[in-house]
């Protein structure tokens, strides 16, 4: 008999955002969103009306911070399991939020593909064996699910290395590149960094606007999407 979904509960303020990750969250097999919450308080109140196994938490909450939720749960005896998704980059957060039972942290922004990374290996870490480990290199495989994401597979043609430095690129460059820049700042050919620029629109790294000059068709320019 197949194990029952875990249940799930979005937190998020953004409404259209929030609809985006539920959507994600029912689209992975073994999870289904019992409650979608906007604010802190709603979230309270749906923790308190049904059972729920995973919380996707936006710590940037209208009425509160995320990690505050997080306490007020623990103090109300609810153990559910929370994955963060935001876009706080601050390590001391991240290691506070370890603290309060925070598994995994999405950044935002992200794609389909890695919150079903994320939540895949947090199901397999939820249904591992239980009872005693028989060696320290059991209790390692445990936690190995939680903490070693798969990389997310790269466009055929695309590689890594290239990536990185077309993202490094686009970061520092204050005032955005074309497709013409970044190859030569790369070393790649104009049509080669287009489609790394490309790649990274379509992830939600970055935006694309066209920039009119004197005369002919406006060239396209890729700036960098803060978080």
């Amino acid at each position: 008999m197949a194990d029952p979904p875990l249940r799930t509960l979005v937190v998020e303020d953004d409404p259209v955002a929030a609809d985006a990750h539920a959507l994600y969250v029912n689209r992975v097999e073994g999870f289904t969103v019992t409650a979608v919450a906007h604010t802190a308080a709603d979230a309270r109140r749906a923790l308190d009306r049904a059972g729920v196994d995973l919380v996707l938490l936006d710590l940037y909450l209208p009425d509160g911070h995320g990690l505050q939720l997080i306490r007020g749960m623990r103090a109300a005896g609810h153990r559910a399991d929370v994955i963060a998704v935001t876009s706080a980059r601050d390590l001391a957060m991240v290691r506070e939020g370890v603290s309060l039972g925070i598994v995994q942290y999405v950044l935002k922004p992200f794609t389909f593909a890695t919150l079903r990374d994320r939540l895949e290996r947090y199901a397999e870490f939820r249904g591992g064996p239980a009872g005693e480990a028989a060696s320290q290199d059991e209790v390692d495989e445990a936690l190995a699910a939680l903490r070693t994401p798969r990389p997310a597979a790269l466009p055929k043609g695309l590689s890594a290395p290239t990536l990185q430095a077309v993202t490094t690129a686009l970061r520092t460059a204050d005032d955005g590149l074309t497709a013409t820049e970044a190859g030569d700042l790369c070393g790649t050919s104009r049509i080669t960094a287009r489609r790394y620029l490309e790649h990274l629109v379509d992830q939600g790294r970055a935006d694309r606007s066209p920039r009119y000059g004197q005369v002919g068709r406006p060239e396209l320019h890729y700036r960098w999407r803060p978080a």
